[in-house]
């Protein structure tokens, strides 16, 4: 079998992964022509129609799909022989692909990234920020960042640093005239910065203190979906926003924000690396967990 030949192959397994020729396109680090270039070459080789597209949509044929479930295993196997190899090298080789959401990213990867590519040089980071729910097995990473709560069964998570905060706070502007809340329930009185999720689904604001859980829905004239905007709307006087305190170090130093409902606000220490039970665990994924949890 020639190189093209492979190349083809596993960008059939990556148009089917996704259901997409674009997403395929930046999984390979191709363009999107190139991708369906590929699957053209395939398709005339094998004298199979493998893949249903329209302008919306691609789906695998009755062929694709029992072509996709025998080539699936074989690729793997593939994978870990080549992993296997690391066993003779200095250090590991490769790429990793992680999911992350964007909101924690920096905080989460600042330390990490430098250590793991100076100490690994043959080792090569993807890593895909996004604050929606991504099912990492579908996607096609090697591993993901949630908090536990989000957690999916089949999966074998590794707590990792570094310990996350939320904080409530305000500009000097905003608490002109208003009492800052002393509880959750105050907020009810104040005009809060919402989140939306990807999915559309508004973030409740949740607290805790002395064993007492609350959520508070809270409301508003501003609705963002970007933690950045967020606390860029706090600081023009929008409301109160409720976000990662890393976010706001330097504003609450400045005076430019202040924090209020601060012993309601825990720290969250449930922050977890996980990946699919049932997948090898290559030596360059080794190398991202055990710098992870340092």
């Amino acid at each position: 079998m020639q190189g093209g030949e492979l190349a083809e192959l596993s960008t059939f397994l990556a148009v089917a992964r996704h259901r997409s020729f674009k997403k395929a396109a930046v999984e390979r680090g191709v363009a999107a022509s190139a991708v369906s270039h590929a699957i053209r070459n395939l398709e005339g080789r094998v004298g199979v129609r493998l893949f249903h597209r329209t302008t919306r949509s691609v789906s695998l044929t009755e062929a694709g799909e029992r072509f996709l479930s025998e080539l699936h295993p074989a690729f793997g196997q593939i994978e870990q022989a080549l992993d296997s190899l690391n066993a003779y090298r200095e250090t590991p080789f490769g790429t990793v692909r992680i999911n992350i959401p964007s909101s924690i990213a920096p905080f989460v990867l600042k330390t990490v990234m430098g250590p793991l590519v100076k100490q690994n040089p043959g080792l090569r980071l993807d890593i895909v920020a996004t604050d929606e729910l991504v099912d990492i097995v579908a996607d096609g990473f090697d591993c993901g960042i949630r908090f536990g709560e989000r957690l999916t069964q089949n999966m074998i998570a590794v707590r990792i640093k570094p310990t996350l905060r939320f904080s409530v706070v305000g500009s000097p502007e905003y608490f002109q005239g208003r009492t800052p809340p002393r509880v959750p329930a105050d907020l009810v009185e104040h005009l809060c910065i919402r989140y939306r999720f990807p999915s559309g689904a508004i973030y409740d604001w949740q607290f805790e203190k002395d064993g007492e859980a609350v959520d508070v829905e809270v409301s508003g004239a501003v609705t963002l979906d970007s933690q950045e905007l967020m606390v860029e709307a706090a600081l023009q006087g929008c409301g109160l926003a409720y976000v990662w305190d890393n976010r706001i170090a330097s504003h609450l130093a400045s005076g430019a924000l202040i924090r209020c409902l601060d012993d309601w606000c825990a720290p969250d220490d449930g922050l977890f690396l996980y990946y699919p039970s049932r997948r090898h665990v290559s030596a360059g994924l080794r190398a991202v967990i055990d710098m992870m949890k340092k």
